[in-house]
């Protein structure tokens, strides 16, 4: 007997319009900013992780970053395929895990409000994309050496505001995306033979 009835995993026949699982365009765009914040960053890592006390050589730091992005990568693309693959019916998926959107097909409020989102948040994103990787870079010195002083508070908030509205934007674009196929995939569906 399980008390966890609810949140356990079940394997359930899907509907069409469950397919294709929302996700995608949102790991996607995700990949890409962290391949390219760890491309930045490598400069920064070796430098510090070879004058420090660890003496690494460079070519061991370049080598440890690249199999953690092969890592990441290789994580996301498993769990995107699971993802599909449980939007079909095959396999495992957790009924407590559904976005606000639900496992639905969105209406038109919902992709409205979704375009809104990727145009406000993608704008701001935008804006302080520079600023917040830039930021991003000083703060791996600023950890290494431990240097409060060099902290700056404002520049800290717009590299925060940075990645909130990049990750609001990415998802509101996988919705509005996804949400489009899903509106094609009915269409055709409901299509006369």
């Amino acid at each position: 007997m399980s008390s966890y009835s609810d949140s356990r995993l079940r394997t359930a026949p899907r509907n069409r319009h469950e397919f294709p699982a929302y996700g995608p365009v949102d790991a996607v765009l995700g990949l890409l900013l962290f391949y390219y914040l760890v491309d930045r960053a490598t400069p920064t890592v070796v430098a510090v992780l070879t004058e420090s006390t660890l003496s690494l050589s460079p070519s061991l730091v370049r080598l440890g970053l690249a199999a953690f992005v092969w890592f990441v990568l290789a994580v996301t693309v498993l769990e995107q395929v699971r993802r599909q693959l449980a939007s079909l019916g095959i396999g495992r998926y957790d009924a407590n895990r559904s976005s606000i959107f639900g496992r639905k097909t969105p209406t038109e409020t919902q992709a409205l409000v979704a375009l809104v989102a990727v145009l406000v948040f993608g704008l701001a994103a935008a804006w302080t994309f520079e600023s917040a990787v830039s930021t991003a870079m000083s703060m791996i010195r600023v950890v290494a050496t431990l240097d409060a002083g060099a902290f700056v508070p404002g520049e800290f908030a717009v590299m925060v505001v940075f990645f909130v509205s990049f990750s609001l934007a990415s998802k509101a674009l996988d919705r509005l995306l996804v949400g489009g196929f899903r509106m094609l995939f009915t269409e055709y569906d409901s299509e006369p033979a």
